[in-house]
């Protein structure tokens, strides 16, 4: 199945992603509209792209024995709604239309706690090192998606909803194809 192929099923999950239920999630808030969409870069331990240790950080099962780093963030209890692997891989963890716990503290324009209101995209990388041309393949049917089942008015890094505490997605990530695609959203 391709992205292009999926469908949403109940609770916002999309049919195209890997299912990983987390645990890390809650209800949004009534009435609270999804305006916004988060991207993020992660990779774990940093500098490196395997998706099994993601997986595992979401879940809550990251062995703190595998890697010094491991044992500073295992008892952080954090999720996003997807994850894109560097092969272009789709992994989704919250359903859509639930709270993900991926922007912390955060404020968009004027309006704080984004989890309320945004989807959380996690993308495997860097700040440092450019994306490659398969996340970007799975972005934009992706953001197609959200875009026909949400009233999303904007796009936005993590480094613009809590700025000096986040820098991601960092310099590499290509803004100007997501205008190119996007030309009605607000982005940063």
């Amino acid at each position: 199945m391709t992205q292009e192929d999926g469908i949403w099923l109940a609770e916002g999950w999309w049919s195209a992603a890997r299912h990983h239920p987390s645990p890390n999630f809650g209800p949004r808030p009534p009435a609270t509209p999804v305006s916004l969409i988060v991207l993020h870069n992660i990779s774990l331990p940093p500098g490196e792209f395997s998706a099994q240790p993601v997986v595992d950080f979401f879940l809550n099962r990251l062995a703190v024995d595998a890697h010094p780093y491991f044992a500073e963030i295992a008892s952080l209890q954090v999720s996003a709604h997807f994850y894109i692997a560097r092969d272009g891989a789709l992994f989704q963890f919250v359903g859509a239309d639930l709270r993900a716990w991926h922007a912390g503290q955060s404020c968009w324009r004027g309006d704080a706690n984004c989890n309320d209101f945004s989807i959380g995209i996690e993308l495997a990388g860097s700040d440092d090192t450019p994306f490659a041309a398969a996340q970007y393949a799975t972005l934009w049917p992706l953001l197609r998606a959200l875009r026909q089942r949400y009233p999303v008015t904007a796009i936005a890094g993590h480094s613009d909803i809590a700025p000096g505490r986040k820098t991601d997605p960092g310099p590499c990530f290509d803004w100007p194809a997501v205008a190119e695609r996007h030309p009605d959203l607000c982005l940063p």
